[in-house]
Protein backbone atom coordinates (compact mmCIF):
# COMPACT_ATOMS: atom_id res chain seq x y z
CA UNK A 1 0.00 0.00 0.00
CA UNK A 2 0.94 3.49 -1.19
CA UNK A 3 2.00 5.81 1.64
CA UNK A 4 -0.37 9.26 1.10
CA UNK A 5 1.48 11.85 3.12
CA UNK A 6 -0.25 15.01 3.71
CA UNK A 7 0.68 17.73 1.43
CA UNK A 8 -0.45 21.14 2.94
CA UNK A 9 1.42 22.89 -0.20
CA UNK A 10 -0.71 20.74 -1.82
CA UNK A 11 -3.93 21.61 -0.51
CA UNK A 12 -3.60 25.14 -0.32
CA UNK A 13 -2.92 25.16 -4.23
CA UNK A 14 -6.10 23.71 -4.95
CA UNK A 15 -7.76 26.27 -2.55
CA UNK A 16 -6.02 29.39 -4.17
CA UNK A 17 -6.89 27.54 -7.70
CA UNK A 18 -10.62 27.00 -6.72
CA UNK A 19 -10.81 31.01 -5.32
CA UNK A 20 -9.42 32.19 -8.79
CA UNK A 21 -11.86 30.34 -10.50
CA UNK A 22 -14.75 31.50 -8.10
CA UNK A 23 -13.40 35.24 -8.44
CA UNK A 24 -13.12 34.92 -12.35
CA UNK A 25 -17.00 33.77 -12.51
CA UNK A 26 -18.05 36.32 -9.98
CA UNK A 27 -16.25 39.05 -11.90
CA UNK A 28 -17.54 37.90 -15.00
CA UNK A 29 -20.94 37.74 -13.74
CA UNK A 30 -20.37 41.61 -12.20
CA UNK A 31 -19.05 43.55 -15.31
CA UNK A 32 -21.84 41.99 -17.37
CA UNK A 33 -24.57 43.20 -14.38
CA UNK A 34 -22.52 46.62 -14.51
CA UNK A 35 -22.90 46.76 -17.99
CA UNK A 36 -26.58 45.83 -17.90
CA UNK A 37 -27.05 48.33 -15.65
CA UNK A 38 -25.15 51.66 -16.12
CA UNK A 39 -25.17 54.00 -18.94
CA UNK A 40 -22.09 54.73 -20.99
CA UNK A 41 -23.90 56.26 -24.61
CA UNK A 42 -25.20 59.36 -25.46
CA UNK A 43 -28.45 59.54 -27.89
CA UNK A 44 -27.63 61.00 -31.27
CA UNK A 45 -30.88 62.35 -33.30
CA UNK A 46 -32.13 61.30 -36.20
CA UNK A 47 -30.09 63.14 -39.43
CA UNK A 48 -31.45 64.48 -42.16
CA UNK A 49 -30.56 61.70 -44.41
CA UNK A 50 -33.55 59.71 -42.97
CA UNK A 51 -36.11 62.55 -44.34
CA UNK A 52 -36.48 61.53 -48.20
CA UNK A 53 -36.41 64.42 -50.07
CA UNK A 54 -38.21 63.04 -53.22
CA UNK A 55 -41.59 62.25 -51.03
CA UNK A 56 -43.77 64.51 -48.96
CA UNK A 57 -43.42 63.15 -45.72
CA UNK A 58 -45.86 64.88 -43.91
CA UNK A 59 -47.76 62.20 -44.98
CA UNK A 60 -46.06 59.59 -43.63
CA UNK A 61 -46.96 59.76 -40.36
CA UNK A 62 -45.43 58.23 -37.46
CA UNK A 63 -45.72 54.69 -35.89
CA UNK A 64 -46.04 54.78 -31.47
CA UNK A 65 -44.95 51.32 -29.39
CA UNK A 66 -46.03 51.32 -25.89
CA UNK A 67 -44.59 48.52 -23.50
CA UNK A 68 -46.16 48.02 -20.41
CA UNK A 69 -42.65 47.19 -19.03
CA UNK A 70 -39.54 45.01 -19.11
CA UNK A 71 -38.81 42.13 -17.13
CA UNK A 72 -34.81 40.15 -17.73
CA UNK A 73 -37.21 37.23 -17.70
CA UNK A 74 -40.22 38.29 -18.61
CA UNK A 75 -44.11 37.36 -17.44
CA UNK A 76 -47.79 37.12 -19.02
CA UNK A 77 -47.59 41.41 -19.04
CA UNK A 78 -44.23 42.68 -18.98
CA UNK A 79 -41.75 41.68 -22.08
CA UNK A 80 -38.24 40.25 -21.31
CA UNK A 81 -35.43 41.75 -22.22
CA UNK A 82 -34.30 39.20 -24.73
CA UNK A 83 -37.90 39.72 -26.21
CA UNK A 84 -37.76 43.60 -26.71
CA UNK A 85 -33.69 43.60 -27.98
CA UNK A 86 -35.06 41.43 -30.81
CA UNK A 87 -37.63 43.62 -31.31
CA UNK A 88 -36.14 47.11 -31.10
CA UNK A 89 -33.33 45.36 -33.43
CA UNK A 90 -35.67 44.28 -35.76
CA UNK A 91 -37.15 47.75 -35.76
CA UNK A 92 -34.14 49.44 -36.53
CA UNK A 93 -33.05 47.09 -38.88
CA UNK A 94 -35.98 48.11 -41.12
CA UNK A 95 -35.09 51.26 -40.93
CA UNK A 96 -37.26 52.79 -38.00
CA UNK A 97 -35.67 55.60 -35.96
CA UNK A 98 -37.17 57.23 -32.91
CA UNK A 99 -38.95 60.60 -33.15
CA UNK A 100 -39.19 63.30 -29.82
CA UNK A 101 -42.15 64.64 -28.10
CA UNK A 102 -41.12 68.17 -29.68
CA UNK A 103 -40.99 66.21 -33.34
CA UNK A 104 -44.32 65.23 -33.16
CA UNK A 105 -45.53 68.83 -31.75
CA UNK A 106 -43.73 70.35 -34.77
CA UNK A 107 -44.97 67.72 -37.07
CA UNK A 108 -48.86 68.96 -36.23
CA UNK A 109 -48.43 72.22 -35.20
CA UNK A 110 -45.85 73.40 -38.01
CA UNK A 111 -45.97 70.61 -40.69
CA UNK A 112 -42.54 69.38 -40.24
CA UNK A 113 -41.37 66.54 -41.92
CA UNK A 114 -40.58 63.35 -40.15
CA UNK A 115 -38.06 60.38 -41.11
CA UNK A 116 -39.40 58.07 -43.89
CA UNK A 117 -39.51 55.33 -41.03
CA UNK A 118 -40.13 57.80 -37.69
CA UNK A 119 -40.78 55.80 -34.59
CA UNK A 120 -42.39 56.79 -30.95
CA UNK A 121 -41.56 54.70 -28.54
CA UNK A 122 -44.10 54.49 -24.82
CA UNK A 123 -43.14 52.55 -21.48
CA UNK A 124 -45.83 52.89 -19.01
CA UNK A 125 -46.43 52.20 -15.73
CA UNK A 126 -42.98 53.40 -14.44
CA UNK A 127 -41.58 50.74 -13.00
CA UNK A 128 -37.75 50.84 -11.89
CA UNK A 129 -37.33 47.48 -13.53
CA UNK A 130 -38.23 48.84 -17.18
CA UNK A 131 -35.46 51.41 -16.90
CA UNK A 132 -32.75 49.22 -15.80
CA UNK A 133 -33.29 46.62 -18.39
CA UNK A 134 -34.48 48.75 -21.34
CA UNK A 135 -31.94 51.44 -20.77
CA UNK A 136 -28.82 49.50 -22.50
CA UNK A 137 -31.27 48.53 -25.36
CA UNK A 138 -32.02 52.16 -26.08
CA UNK A 139 -28.22 52.64 -25.63
CA UNK A 140 -27.14 49.80 -28.01
CA UNK A 141 -29.63 50.80 -31.27
CA UNK A 142 -29.72 54.63 -30.12
CA UNK A 143 -32.98 54.58 -29.63
CA UNK A 144 -34.87 57.35 -27.49
CA UNK A 145 -38.07 56.35 -25.33
CA UNK A 146 -40.63 58.37 -22.78
CA UNK A 147 -41.09 57.10 -19.56
CA UNK A 148 -44.73 57.51 -17.92
CA UNK A 149 -45.25 57.47 -14.22
CA UNK A 150 -48.50 57.50 -12.35
CA UNK A 151 -47.64 60.80 -9.37
CA UNK A 152 -49.43 58.59 -6.50
CA UNK A 153 -46.06 56.31 -6.52
CA UNK A 154 -44.34 59.23 -5.63
CA UNK A 155 -46.14 59.82 -1.95
CA UNK A 156 -46.49 56.19 -1.74
CA UNK A 157 -42.45 55.68 -2.21
CA UNK A 158 -43.38 52.09 -3.71
CA UNK A 159 -39.81 50.72 -4.36
CA UNK A 160 -41.28 49.45 -7.22
CA UNK A 161 -41.59 52.50 -9.48
CA UNK A 162 -39.72 54.99 -10.08
CA UNK A 163 -39.11 58.15 -7.77
CA UNK A 164 -38.66 61.71 -9.38
CA UNK A 165 -34.91 61.29 -8.74
CA UNK A 166 -34.72 58.42 -10.58
CA UNK A 167 -37.21 60.16 -13.21
CA UNK A 168 -34.43 62.97 -13.48
CA UNK A 169 -31.34 60.67 -13.83
CA UNK A 170 -33.41 59.03 -17.11
CA UNK A 171 -34.06 62.21 -18.42
CA UNK A 172 -30.03 63.62 -17.83
CA UNK A 173 -28.81 60.35 -19.18
CA UNK A 174 -30.59 61.34 -22.83
CA UNK A 175 -32.14 58.31 -23.92
CA UNK A 176 -35.21 59.37 -22.07
CA UNK A 177 -38.26 61.78 -21.76
CA UNK A 178 -41.38 62.09 -19.50
CA UNK A 179 -44.99 61.66 -19.58
CA UNK A 180 -47.58 60.56 -17.72
CA UNK A 181 -50.16 58.01 -16.84
CA UNK A 182 -52.48 60.06 -14.58
CA UNK A 183 -52.59 60.57 -11.09
CA UNK A 184 -53.48 57.31 -9.86
CA UNK A 185 -54.25 53.34 -11.30
CA UNK A 186 -57.71 52.51 -9.97
CA UNK A 187 -60.39 51.47 -11.14
CA UNK A 188 -63.95 51.29 -10.24
CA UNK A 189 -67.45 49.35 -10.87
CA UNK A 190 -65.88 46.22 -10.67
CA UNK A 191 -67.25 43.04 -11.08
CA UNK A 192 -65.79 39.39 -10.99
CA UNK A 193 -67.21 36.99 -13.17
CA UNK A 194 -70.01 35.95 -10.94
CA UNK A 195 -71.92 39.15 -11.19
CA UNK A 196 -70.51 39.91 -7.44
CA UNK A 197 -69.87 43.90 -6.92
CA UNK A 198 -66.69 44.79 -6.16
CA UNK A 199 -66.72 48.04 -6.06
CA UNK A 200 -63.44 50.66 -5.91
CA UNK A 201 -60.09 48.60 -6.32
CA UNK A 202 -56.68 49.89 -6.25
CA UNK A 203 -53.99 48.27 -8.33
CA UNK A 204 -53.02 45.88 -6.08
CA UNK A 205 -56.49 44.84 -5.04
CA UNK A 206 -57.22 44.75 -8.94
CA UNK A 207 -54.55 42.20 -9.66
CA UNK A 208 -55.42 39.88 -6.61
CA UNK A 209 -58.96 39.85 -8.13
CA UNK A 210 -57.88 39.51 -11.44
CA UNK A 211 -58.31 35.63 -12.24
CA UNK A 212 -61.82 36.16 -11.26
CA UNK A 213 -62.56 39.35 -12.93
CA UNK A 214 -64.05 39.71 -16.53
CA UNK A 215 -64.29 43.29 -18.51
CA UNK A 216 -66.76 43.95 -16.03
CA UNK A 217 -64.86 47.45 -14.43
CA UNK A 218 -63.89 50.98 -15.43
CA UNK A 219 -61.01 53.00 -14.93
CA UNK A 220 -61.33 55.51 -12.36
CA UNK A 221 -61.55 58.82 -14.46
CA UNK A 222 -63.75 57.23 -17.19
CA UNK A 223 -67.01 57.14 -15.40
CA UNK A 224 -69.78 58.50 -12.64
CA UNK A 225 -69.07 55.65 -9.65
CA UNK A 226 -72.07 54.18 -9.35
CA UNK A 227 -73.58 51.13 -7.27
CA UNK A 228 -74.38 47.22 -8.15
CA UNK A 229 -77.10 48.10 -9.92
CA UNK A 230 -75.37 50.79 -12.23
CA UNK A 231 -77.03 53.90 -10.58
CA UNK A 232 -74.17 56.65 -10.14
CA UNK A 233 -73.52 57.14 -6.39
CA UNK A 234 -72.43 60.78 -6.75
CA UNK A 235 -73.99 63.83 -8.19
CA UNK A 236 -72.53 65.40 -11.40
CA UNK A 237 -71.07 68.09 -9.40
CA UNK A 238 -69.35 65.65 -6.88
CA UNK A 239 -67.85 63.65 -10.12
CA UNK A 240 -66.82 67.07 -10.95
CA UNK A 241 -64.84 67.32 -7.87
CA UNK A 242 -63.59 64.19 -7.78
CA UNK A 243 -62.24 64.21 -11.51
CA UNK A 244 -60.86 67.92 -10.88
CA UNK A 245 -59.31 66.45 -7.70
CA UNK A 246 -56.92 63.99 -9.75
CA UNK A 247 -55.56 66.69 -12.02
CA UNK A 248 -55.45 69.14 -9.40
CA UNK A 249 -52.85 66.91 -7.36
CA UNK A 250 -51.31 65.49 -10.53
CA UNK A 251 -49.88 69.00 -11.50
CA UNK A 252 -48.76 70.00 -7.88
CA UNK A 253 -46.74 66.91 -7.39
CA UNK A 254 -45.21 66.85 -10.78
CA UNK A 255 -44.46 70.49 -10.23
CA UNK A 256 -42.94 70.25 -6.79
CA UNK A 257 -41.21 66.98 -7.53
CA UNK A 258 -39.87 67.06 -11.06
CA UNK A 259 -40.50 71.36 -11.44
CA UNK A 260 -43.02 71.02 -14.02
CA UNK A 261 -45.65 68.98 -15.36
CA UNK A 262 -45.14 66.64 -18.64
CA UNK A 263 -46.34 67.87 -21.54
CA UNK A 264 -47.25 64.07 -22.96
CA UNK A 265 -50.19 62.09 -21.20
CA UNK A 266 -52.32 58.70 -21.91
CA UNK A 267 -55.34 58.43 -20.56
CA UNK A 268 -56.61 55.25 -19.19
CA UNK A 269 -58.42 53.61 -20.55
CA UNK A 270 -58.33 53.39 -24.18
CA UNK A 271 -60.25 53.63 -27.51
CA UNK A 272 -63.37 55.58 -25.86
CA UNK A 273 -64.39 56.96 -28.97
CA UNK A 274 -63.62 60.32 -26.55
CA UNK A 275 -62.28 61.08 -22.85
CA UNK A 276 -64.53 58.71 -20.73
CA UNK A 277 -67.21 56.31 -21.57
CA UNK A 278 -70.01 58.80 -20.22
CA UNK A 279 -69.98 62.29 -22.04
CA UNK A 280 -70.28 64.20 -18.82
CA UNK A 281 -67.49 62.39 -17.60
CA UNK A 282 -65.32 63.10 -21.13
CA UNK A 283 -66.32 66.71 -20.82
CA UNK A 284 -64.32 67.04 -17.67
CA UNK A 285 -61.13 64.71 -18.97
CA UNK A 286 -61.29 66.79 -21.88
CA UNK A 287 -61.05 70.39 -20.34
CA UNK A 288 -58.35 69.17 -18.51
CA UNK A 289 -56.27 66.89 -20.99
CA UNK A 290 -56.20 70.83 -23.39
CA UNK A 291 -55.34 73.02 -20.42
CA UNK A 292 -52.73 70.69 -19.02
CA UNK A 293 -51.11 68.89 -21.62
CA UNK A 294 -49.72 69.37 -25.57
CA UNK A 295 -50.38 65.84 -26.86
CA UNK A 296 -52.54 62.86 -25.39
CA UNK A 297 -52.50 59.26 -26.54
CA UNK A 298 -55.82 58.21 -26.44
CA UNK A 299 -56.42 55.02 -28.57
CA UNK A 300 -54.75 51.47 -28.50
CA UNK A 301 -54.82 49.10 -31.06
CA UNK A 302 -53.22 50.71 -34.11
CA UNK A 303 -49.92 51.97 -34.69
CA UNK A 304 -49.93 54.25 -37.53
CA UNK A 305 -50.63 58.35 -36.49
CA UNK A 306 -51.51 60.29 -39.36
CA UNK A 307 -51.63 64.11 -40.33
CA UNK A 308 -55.24 64.01 -40.02
CA UNK A 309 -55.13 62.58 -36.57
CA UNK A 310 -55.80 64.85 -33.60
CA UNK A 311 -52.97 65.39 -31.21
CA UNK A 312 -55.07 64.65 -28.32
CA UNK A 313 -56.59 61.73 -30.01
CA UNK A 314 -53.49 59.64 -30.85
CA UNK A 315 -52.94 56.01 -31.19
CA UNK A 316 -50.54 53.10 -30.17
CA UNK A 317 -49.93 49.37 -30.20
CA UNK A 318 -49.48 47.73 -27.10
CA UNK A 319 -46.75 44.68 -27.77
CA UNK A 320 -47.68 41.73 -25.47
CA UNK A 321 -44.89 39.62 -23.60
CA UNK A 322 -45.51 36.41 -25.61
CA UNK A 323 -45.33 38.25 -28.93
CA UNK A 324 -42.73 36.73 -31.25
CA UNK A 325 -40.93 39.90 -33.55
CA UNK A 326 -42.57 39.11 -36.37
CA UNK A 327 -45.52 39.26 -34.50
CA UNK A 328 -45.16 42.90 -34.17
CA UNK A 329 -43.60 43.53 -37.52
CA UNK A 330 -46.55 42.17 -39.41
CA UNK A 331 -48.90 44.46 -36.76
CA UNK A 332 -46.87 47.06 -38.13
CA UNK A 333 -46.54 46.39 -41.41
CA UNK A 334 -50.49 45.98 -41.66
CA UNK A 335 -50.61 49.05 -40.33
CA UNK A 336 -48.48 51.48 -42.41
CA UNK A 337 -48.03 48.83 -45.85
CA UNK A 338 -44.54 49.98 -45.69
CA UNK A 339 -41.62 47.24 -46.65
CA UNK A 340 -41.04 44.88 -44.12
CA UNK A 341 -38.10 42.62 -43.93
CA UNK A 342 -39.49 39.92 -40.93
CA UNK A 343 -36.96 37.48 -39.25
CA UNK A 344 -35.89 34.33 -39.98
CA UNK A 345 -34.14 33.50 -37.42
CA UNK A 346 -31.24 30.33 -38.08
CA UNK A 347 -30.79 30.79 -42.06
CA UNK A 348 -29.82 27.10 -42.28
CA UNK A 349 -33.16 25.76 -40.96
CA UNK A 350 -35.31 27.95 -42.77
CA UNK A 351 -34.19 25.85 -45.68
CA UNK A 352 -35.60 23.18 -45.00
CA UNK A 353 -38.67 24.96 -45.65
CA UNK A 354 -40.84 26.83 -48.02
CA UNK A 355 -42.15 29.62 -47.15
CA UNK A 356 -45.68 30.21 -48.58
CA UNK A 357 -47.90 32.72 -46.24
CA UNK A 358 -47.13 34.85 -43.51
CA UNK A 359 -43.80 34.49 -41.74
CA UNK A 360 -41.83 31.57 -40.05
CA UNK A 361 -38.97 31.93 -37.82
CA UNK A 362 -36.65 29.31 -36.57
CA UNK A 363 -35.28 29.40 -33.15
CA UNK A 364 -33.18 27.04 -31.29
CA UNK A 365 -35.67 24.11 -31.33
CA UNK A 366 -38.97 26.11 -31.95
CA UNK A 367 -40.32 26.85 -35.56
CA UNK A 368 -42.92 30.38 -34.71
CA UNK A 369 -44.97 30.69 -37.86
CA UNK A 370 -46.71 33.93 -37.43
CA UNK A 371 -50.05 34.52 -39.63
CA UNK A 372 -50.85 37.26 -41.88
CA UNK A 373 -53.42 39.70 -39.53
CA UNK A 374 -57.17 37.65 -39.88
CA UNK A 375 -55.52 34.92 -41.91
CA UNK A 376 -53.26 32.58 -42.07
CA UNK A 377 -49.09 31.24 -42.14
CA UNK A 378 -48.39 28.35 -44.01
CA UNK A 379 -44.86 26.54 -44.96
CA UNK A 380 -44.05 23.62 -46.26
CA UNK A 381 -41.12 20.81 -45.48
CA UNK A 382 -39.18 21.13 -48.38
CA UNK A 383 -36.21 18.65 -47.73
CA UNK A 384 -38.00 15.59 -48.27
CA UNK A 385 -40.04 13.91 -50.57
CA UNK A 386 -43.44 13.06 -50.70
CA UNK A 387 -44.04 10.83 -48.01
CA UNK A 388 -47.25 8.24 -47.15
CA UNK A 389 -47.11 6.59 -43.76
CA UNK A 390 -45.39 8.79 -41.85
CA UNK A 391 -44.84 9.81 -37.82
CA UNK A 392 -45.08 13.23 -36.29
CA UNK A 393 -43.95 14.74 -33.21
CA UNK A 394 -44.42 18.04 -31.57
CA UNK A 395 -44.87 20.34 -28.86
CA UNK A 396 -47.47 22.92 -29.52
CA UNK A 397 -46.96 25.98 -27.60
CA UNK A 398 -49.46 28.54 -29.71
CA UNK A 399 -51.91 30.29 -27.62
CA UNK A 400 -54.71 28.86 -26.75
CA UNK A 401 -56.87 30.58 -28.65
CA UNK A 402 -55.79 30.39 -32.05
CA UNK A 403 -55.07 27.17 -34.66
CA UNK A 404 -52.03 25.46 -35.15
CA UNK A 405 -52.10 22.58 -38.15
CA UNK A 406 -50.53 19.81 -39.23
CA UNK A 407 -51.38 18.89 -42.22
CA UNK A 408 -50.02 14.92 -43.88
CA UNK A 409 -50.41 13.48 -47.32
CA UNK A 410 -51.09 16.58 -49.31
CA UNK A 411 -51.09 18.30 -52.37
CA UNK A 412 -49.74 21.44 -53.35
CA UNK A 413 -52.55 23.62 -52.02
CA UNK A 414 -53.99 21.22 -49.55
CA UNK A 415 -57.09 21.11 -51.16
CA UNK A 416 -56.05 16.98 -50.70
CA UNK A 417 -54.63 16.26 -47.02
CA UNK A 418 -55.24 15.16 -43.26
CA UNK A 419 -54.76 17.75 -41.08
CA UNK A 420 -54.74 17.94 -37.58
CA UNK A 421 -55.72 20.70 -35.94
CA UNK A 422 -55.52 22.10 -32.42
CA UNK A 423 -57.83 25.55 -32.61
CA UNK A 424 -59.36 26.85 -29.16
CA UNK A 425 -57.91 24.15 -27.13
CA UNK A 426 -60.07 21.88 -29.33
CA UNK A 427 -58.39 19.10 -31.38
CA UNK A 428 -59.86 18.12 -34.80
CA UNK A 429 -58.96 15.92 -37.65
CA UNK A 430 -60.32 17.09 -40.76
CA UNK A 431 -59.75 14.92 -44.08
CA UNK A 432 -59.76 17.55 -47.40
CA UNK A 433 -61.17 16.10 -50.46
CA UNK A 434 -61.24 18.35 -53.55
CA UNK A 435 -61.51 21.36 -50.99
CA UNK A 436 -64.38 19.56 -49.35
CA UNK A 437 -63.76 19.40 -45.47
CA UNK A 438 -64.86 16.26 -43.23
CA UNK A 439 -64.19 16.29 -39.81
CA UNK A 440 -63.25 12.94 -38.82
CA UNK A 441 -62.87 13.16 -35.22
CA UNK A 442 -63.36 15.87 -32.65
CA UNK A 443 -62.28 16.57 -29.28
CA UNK A 444 -62.31 19.40 -26.74
CA UNK A 445 -59.27 19.42 -24.12
CA UNK A 446 -59.17 21.00 -20.87
CA UNK A 447 -61.27 22.10 -18.66
CA UNK A 448 -65.06 21.75 -19.71
CA UNK A 449 -66.66 23.82 -17.72
CA UNK A 450 -64.35 26.84 -18.46
CA UNK A 451 -66.30 29.95 -20.07
CA UNK A 452 -63.66 31.44 -22.52
CA UNK A 453 -59.75 31.74 -22.81
CA UNK A 454 -57.99 34.97 -22.46
CA UNK A 455 -56.09 35.76 -25.79
CA UNK A 456 -52.73 35.77 -23.40
CA UNK A 457 -53.18 32.25 -21.97
CA UNK A 458 -50.48 30.06 -23.05
CA UNK A 459 -51.04 26.90 -24.76
CA UNK A 460 -48.59 23.42 -24.20
CA UNK A 461 -49.70 20.45 -26.01
CA UNK A 462 -47.55 17.48 -26.91
CA UNK A 463 -48.76 15.76 -29.92
CA UNK A 464 -47.79 12.24 -31.69
CA UNK A 465 -49.14 10.94 -34.96
CA UNK A 466 -49.09 8.12 -36.43
CA UNK A 467 -50.41 7.91 -39.99
CA UNK A 468 -50.23 4.09 -41.44
CA UNK A 469 -51.84 2.92 -44.87
CA UNK A 470 -55.44 4.27 -43.98
CA UNK A 471 -55.55 4.17 -40.38
CA UNK A 472 -54.29 7.09 -38.16
CA UNK A 473 -53.23 7.24 -33.88
CA UNK A 474 -53.50 10.47 -32.53
CA UNK A 475 -51.74 10.94 -29.09
CA UNK A 476 -52.25 14.25 -26.63
CA UNK A 477 -49.80 14.50 -23.94
CA UNK A 478 -49.19 11.00 -23.51
CA UNK A 479 -52.50 9.81 -23.79
CA UNK A 480 -54.18 8.07 -26.88
CA UNK A 481 -56.86 9.79 -27.52
CA UNK A 482 -58.30 7.88 -31.14
CA UNK A 483 -56.42 4.57 -32.16
CA UNK A 484 -56.61 3.18 -35.56
CA UNK A 485 -59.06 6.50 -36.94
CA UNK A 486 -59.98 5.01 -40.77
CA UNK A 487 -59.00 7.85 -43.35
CA UNK A 488 -59.19 7.45 -47.18
CA UNK A 489 -56.39 9.45 -48.58
CA UNK A 490 -53.60 6.77 -48.76
CA UNK A 491 -51.80 8.77 -51.32
CA UNK A 492 -48.30 10.32 -51.05
CA UNK A 493 -48.08 13.57 -49.77
CA UNK A 494 -46.39 16.47 -48.27
CA UNK A 495 -46.45 17.91 -45.19
CA UNK A 496 -47.32 21.65 -44.17
CA UNK A 497 -47.81 23.38 -41.24
CA UNK A 498 -50.44 26.17 -40.45
CA UNK A 499 -51.03 28.71 -37.94
CA UNK A 500 -54.05 30.66 -38.08
CA UNK A 501 -56.65 33.86 -36.58
CA UNK A 502 -59.66 32.32 -35.26
CA UNK A 503 -60.95 35.34 -33.40
CA UNK A 504 -60.45 38.51 -31.56
CA UNK A 505 -60.93 36.12 -28.31
CA UNK A 506 -61.53 37.39 -24.66
CA UNK A 507 -59.19 39.84 -23.10
CA UNK A 508 -59.36 40.99 -19.89
CA UNK A 509 -57.48 44.37 -21.14
CA UNK A 510 -59.85 44.14 -23.79
CA UNK A 511 -56.81 43.85 -26.49
CA UNK A 512 -57.53 43.06 -29.78
CA UNK A 513 -55.11 41.06 -32.15
CA UNK A 514 -56.01 39.79 -35.55
CA UNK A 515 -52.27 38.03 -35.68
CA UNK A 516 -51.13 34.50 -34.26
CA UNK A 517 -48.28 32.45 -33.60
CA UNK A 518 -48.17 29.22 -34.24
CA UNK A 519 -45.08 27.50 -32.19
CA UNK A 520 -43.93 24.28 -33.23
CA UNK A 521 -41.54 22.95 -30.66
CA UNK A 522 -39.41 19.93 -31.39
CA UNK A 523 -41.05 18.75 -34.83
CA UNK A 524 -39.66 15.52 -35.24
CA UNK A 525 -40.54 13.16 -38.61
CA UNK A 526 -39.93 9.88 -39.03
CA UNK A 527 -40.66 7.19 -41.26
CA UNK A 528 -42.91 4.03 -39.84
CA UNK A 529 -39.16 2.32 -40.16
CA UNK A 530 -37.65 4.75 -38.20
CA UNK A 531 -36.07 6.90 -40.32
CA UNK A 532 -35.57 10.63 -39.04
CA UNK A 533 -36.73 12.81 -41.85
CA UNK A 534 -36.56 15.99 -40.48
CA UNK A 535 -35.75 17.08 -36.73
CA UNK A 536 -35.82 20.38 -35.28
CA UNK A 537 -34.63 19.83 -31.80
CA UNK A 538 -31.28 20.52 -30.44
CA UNK A 539 -28.27 18.18 -31.05
CA UNK A 540 -24.92 17.90 -29.98
CA UNK A 541 -22.60 20.92 -30.23
CA UNK A 542 -25.82 23.05 -30.23
CA UNK A 543 -27.86 21.74 -27.12
CA UNK A 544 -24.54 22.12 -25.16
CA UNK A 545 -24.38 26.08 -26.30
CA UNK A 546 -28.21 26.22 -25.41
CA UNK A 547 -27.86 24.85 -22.17
CA UNK A 548 -24.83 26.25 -21.09
CA UNK A 549 -26.05 29.78 -22.55
CA UNK A 550 -29.48 28.94 -20.04
CA UNK A 551 -27.57 28.29 -16.88
CA UNK A 552 -25.43 31.40 -17.41
CA UNK A 553 -28.51 33.73 -17.82
CA UNK A 554 -29.93 32.18 -14.79
CA UNK A 555 -26.96 32.86 -12.79
CA UNK A 556 -27.26 36.23 -13.58
CA UNK A 557 -30.68 36.77 -12.90
CA UNK A 558 -30.16 35.67 -9.64
CA UNK A 559 -27.05 37.76 -8.83
CA UNK A 560 -29.38 40.77 -10.15
CA UNK A 561 -32.74 39.67 -8.14
CA UNK A 562 -30.26 39.61 -5.13
CA UNK A 563 -27.65 41.72 -4.98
Amino acid sequence: MKNKDFSPGKKDRIKIARSIFEGIIVITVLTLIIKTLFTFSVYKPYSSSAISKESNDVKNGFIAVSYFGVDRTGDETLISTEALEKQIKALKDNGYVTITQQDILDYYKNGKKLPDKALFLLFEDGRRDTAIFSQKILEQYNYKATMLTYADKFEKNDPKFLMPKDLLNLKDSSFWELGTNGYRLEYINVFDRYSNFLGRLDSVEFSKAAPTIKRDYNHYLMDYIRDENGIPIETREEMNKRINSDYEALTKIYNNELGYVPQLYVLMHSNTGKFGTNDKVSEVNGKWIKDLFSINFNREGYSLNLPNSSIYDLTRIQPQAYWSTNHLLMRTWDDTKKDTQFVIGDADKARDFQQIRGQAEFVDDKIILTSLPKDKGLIKLANSKPVKDVKISTMLNGNIIGSQSIYLRSNEDTSNSICIQLVNNVVNVIENSNGTKTNLYSLALGDKNKEEYDIKESGSKKVDITLIDNKLTLTIDDKKIVEDLKVSNENKGDIFLESAWGNYGYSQRNIADDVYDGIFKNFKVTSINNEVLYDSSLKGLEAIKYNVKNSFNKLVNWFIKNL
